[in-house]
């Protein structure tokens, strides 16, 4: 059932934007950014900054993101802050206020303008608490976002295309976002007035590592850890990979339904683990790591996007505030994980998996973003800790 507080009579006066929920809800505001229409799924992200980073982010491929924080734009935008270059990330955002202009010494641009020139849709003036209050209850709704400075909008086509999309369950989107050819990396973390640094010193095991729709951070974070890394497509296979002659094999974060981009992911997975390869995986990475040991995913009522989930480390009880965004998890109902499954973190939110470890092997993911950007950096160590494995 339609929320009321999300569906209006008629359009209000100034309106330029609109968001239509598969469920009939519309929403109007005032729209920025990209002229036209993308359909996605709408989710909510809670952190307070890294509007930028979200947004370009692959793991949102197809989403439409709320942004609970409502003072979005406000420090413009720039060209470091960038976590992936030419391929798609959330096709709209949804915030409270208009973005105002930029007060930050680093800003380069506006945020409208970037989006604009991104091709994505904003949409302010909305509820976000209500559309959020929404999406908690009911789950993630299909939507089409929509802007035109003439206000003219076909809401029957817009509802039409809402209801039509399928949806991420069972969509591989991995495919669609990993870059198209092999690349070695280059640059380590970013510093104040340096820009992104080289790595230095020789001798450095070598990372291969599977771009399934991946964060540059994460590489960024690998090179700071203390390795060289080698970039390759979703679709590479196991000889390709060994042909590298990796010391370790990371599996990147990414869009889409785990068990779909698994489909060709899994079976190379399941030769690295025969292969005592060792591995590291984070959140769709993780996902199919799962996968491929004998796990089960699956689709989360409303998912965790945000920098400030607290996941709790079995081991030893210490809890780290993690960034998140997922909308898939490995499944760890009772009697669901493998014997060869450990669960090393676990989610304070609601118990859900956020860590695994493969028994008798070099091989582990979590569910969480270790390397921010945005959020906090509690979880580095991981980086160090897959690093230290390679010799």
């Amino acid at each position: 059932m339609a929320d009321p507080a999300l569906s209006l009579a008629s359009q209000p006066e100034g309106s330029t934007g609109v968001l239509v929920l598969a469920d009939g809800s519309v929403a109007w505001g005032r729209g920025f950014g990209a002229v036209g229409e993308a359909v996605g799924e709408v989710c909510f992200n809670t952190a307070m900054t890294g509007y930028q980073e979200v947004m370009t982010d692959p793991s949102y491929a197809s989403q439409i993101v709320t942004f609970t924080f409502p003072h979005i734009g406000n420090v413009g935008t720039n060209a470091e802050d960038m976590e992936s270059h030419g391929v798609p990330g959330a096709v709209g955002c949804v915030v409270r206020e208009d973005v105002t202009a930029p007060a930050n010494f680093r800003a380069q641009g506006t945020f409208q303008q970037w989006m604009e020139r991104q091709g994505r849709i904003g949409l302010a003036g909305i509820d976000t608490r209500a559309l959020t209050r929404r999406i908690r209850l009911s789950g993630a709704p299909n939507a089409v976002i929509a802007h035109n400075p003439e206000g003219q909008f076909d809401l029957e086509a817009l509802l039409e295309k809402a209801r039509a999309w399928q949806g991420l369950e069972g969509l591989d989107l991995a495919r669609v976002v990993s870059r198209e050819a092999r690349e070695e990396w280059q640059g380590s973390v970013w510093h104040l007035g340096e820009g992104y640094t080289r790595p230095e010193g020789t001798g450095r095991p070598h990372v291969v590592a599977m771009d399934f729709g991946a964060k540059d951070n994460i590489f960024r974070n690998l090179v700071k850890a203390g390795a060289d890394v080698t970039v390759v497509p979703a679709q590479t296979g196991f000889d390709e990979i060994m042909a590298l002659k990796p010391a370790g094999v990371f599996l990147s974060n990414g869009p889409g339904d785990p068990a779909a981009t698994g489909a060709y992911a899994v079976p190379v997975i399941q030769q690295l683990l025969a292969a005592d390869m060792p591995i590291f995986g984070i959140c769709l990475g993780h996902q199919m790591l799962g996968l491929a040991a004998g796990a089960k995913t699956t689709k989360m009522n409303q998912g965790h996007r945000g920098a400030n989930h607290p996941v709790k480390r079995n081991e030893d009880g210490v809890v780290e505030i993690t960034s998140m965004n997922h909308g898939f998890a490995v499944d760890n109902a009772p009697g669901s994980l493998p014997e060869n499954v450990i669960e090393t973190h676990v989610s304070l939110f609601d118990g859900s998996n956020c860590g695994i470890a493969i028994t008798g092997k070099k091989a582990f993911g979590v569910q969480y973003h270790p390397e921010a950007s945005p959020g906090p950096q509690d979880s580095f160590y991981l980086f160090e800790k897959f690093v230290s494995m390679l010799g």
